[in-house]
Parts: C-alpha cells; sequence; structure tokens
C-alpha cells in the first residue's frame, strides 16, 4: 500500500498531477484544494488514497494528511464514491467541510453538483460523529479556527432548538461572522434573533 509520494512534480492540471519518483511517474486524481497547494512547487509530497476495482487501480493524491483522511470518511457514506468525494472536497476547504458536516448543514452540501438533499443528509448522518472540530489546523488565512468554529456550531445547536430553520441560521450566521469574525457566542446568537 502507498501511504504518499514524495517527488519532483512533472506536469500538473486542475484534476491530476504526476509525480516523478526517482525515474516513475505516478498519476494522481487531485482535488481543487490540492491542486491550489501544489502548483507553483517543483518537489511535492502527496498522501496517497488507492481505489482498487475489478477493472482500475487508482490514485488520488492530496496536499494534507487532513484532506486524505475526510476523502476516506466520504467513501465509506453510501452514495459516494471516490470522484464524488474528490468533487466535494475541491468545492470546500477541509475546515469548511468539517464545519458543514459538523454543524448539520445539508443545504451547503447540497450546493455541490451531484450532491442531493439526501446524499447530503446522509453524509451528516454518516460522518457527524466522526468530525473533531479540535482536529482543523489553522490553514493560510482560509481557515476557520476551531474556537470560531465551535461558537458558530453553538449558535446554530441554540437556534435550532428555538425553531428557526437550518437553511435560514447558515445563511444569518455566516453573514454575522463576515462582518464581524471574533464575535462571542451569545452576541451571536442576540443578532442572528434580530435577523430571523
Amino acid at each position: 500500500m502507498i501511504a504518499y509520494l514524495h517527488g519532483q512534480l512533472a506536469d500538473i492540471s486542475p484534476t491530476a498531477a504526476i509525480i516523478d519518483c526517482t525515474g516513475v511517474g505516478y498519476e494522481l486524481n487531485i482535488s481543487l484544494t490540492t491542486y491550489s497547494a501544489i502548483r507553483d512547487k517543483t518537489e511535492v509530497k502527496l498522501w496517497v488514497s488507492e481505489i482498487i476495482r475489478e477493472d482500475t487501480y487508482t490514485l488520488y493524491g492530496f496536499a494534507t494528511k487532513l484532506e486524505q483522511q475526510l476523502f476516506g470518511k466520504l467513501t465509506t457514506v453510501s452514495g459516494v464514491g471516490p470522484s464524488t468525494a474528490r468533487i466535494i472536497l475541491s468545492s470546500f476547504a477541509p475546515s469548511e467541510l468539517m464545519t458543514a458536516i459538523s454543524m448539520g448543514e445539508a443545504e451547503t452540501l447540497k450546493s455541490v453538483k451531484g450532491i442531493g438533499l439526501k446524499t447530503a443528509q446522509r453524509i451528516i448522518v454518516d460522518l457527524k460523529g466522526k468530525i473533531d472540530l479540535d482536529t482543523i489546523p489553522a490553514e493560510s488565512g482560509k481557515a476557520v479556527s476551531a474556537n470560531r468554529t465551535a461558537v458558530r456550531s453553538e449558535a446554530s445547536s441554540a437556534l435550532k432548538l428555538l425553531g428557526f430553520g437550518e437553511a435560514a441560521i447558515h445563511k444569518v450566521i455566516k453573514q454575522i461572522c463576515e462582518s464581524d469574525p471574533t464575535i462571542e457566542v451569545e452576541d451571536l446568537i442576540k443578532q442572528a434573533l434580530r435577523r430571523l
């Protein structure tokens, strides 16, 4: 089993990369997240997931171990194959995906091409308990810190208990957090209540 490949980036496109490892070129399917992380590098290390089927052997490469782990978890969900998992990971940064799953944001997941409401709900049901928000790394400006994610999650849960709809909650919380990224949970709930 291949854990990772480390070598020269021989060729790259938004969907695939070829890594030259001591004279052997390995073609890996990649997400847009990985593409953005490695496109300007000459030497790369990609974490690998192997998909072995009766008639195919496919490698998927990831710039981070976290993205690889999310890919593995997504492919355990009924109706989510490797290609769909790659599309999901191309649509969200790992931290955004983890937040959406943890907060039960089916509408967010449904925004991905090829993901219907039932599949989005299945992803949430199957993976919600397997996502640990404390493992979200501080990625280069894109990631929501674990503390910020916890604030959003707590506010969302409180608003759901008050009977507000998931889609409306997500929209309002996102707007408030974008205008005030350091808002505390109590203030977030108060502002959300005024807008809902």
